[in-house]
């Protein structure tokens, strides 16, 4: 519990909930299809096409999390660095979680992924089928909506 004050001056007590900064990562190939898995979330109890991301581990620079989700993840190594594109949080009236969000545009698979549970199939989409994805209600992960958006926005503004 934490003591708000308003900018009128009214006080109250409200609930802060505190997690962990997350990073997410959306890798596109040079044929403009982003890298996703098709995965569980037994929270919401639902089946959605997601970017490799995870928490920022203690110590760790949101950058460095994603370099190494997507290797554990994905087998794949980035070729230079990711881009950083936003920092948001997901429940800003409640929780607070930065979750930032990145992009890479070269890629290598250098190994088998380590996380074997992450995904139950993975596939390279083309962009210009995320509308319909989203549409159908198969890509719900509020990082992955901000990620895949931003790269529609951008390519149309090219």
């Amino acid at each position: 519990m934490v003591d708000v004050e308003t900018p009128d001056g009214e006080r109250f007590d409200h609930h802060k909930v505190y997690l962990p900064s997350a990073a997410v990562l959306a890798m596109v190939d040079d044929l403009d299809r982003v890298y996703m898995m098709w995965r569980h979330r037994f929270v919401a109890d639902l089946w959605n096409w997601e970017l490799p991301g995870g928490l920022v581990d203690a110590g760790e620079k949101p950058a460095q999390t994603v370099v190494r989700e997507a290797l554990e993840e994905t087998g794949y190594a980035l070729t230079g660095d990711p881009e950083h594109v936003v920092m948001y949080e997901p429940m800003i009236g409640t929780v607070t979680s930065p979750h930032h969000i990145y992009i890479a545009r070269g890629v290598v698979k250098v190994a088998e992924p380590t996380e074997k549970n992450e995904a139950q199939r993975t596939a390279w989409i083309p962009l210009d089928e995320v509308p319909a994805l989203i549409a159908a209600g198969q890509i719900a992960n509020s990082g992955t909506l901000i990620a895949v958006q931003h790269l529609l926005i951008t390519r149309l503004a090219k």
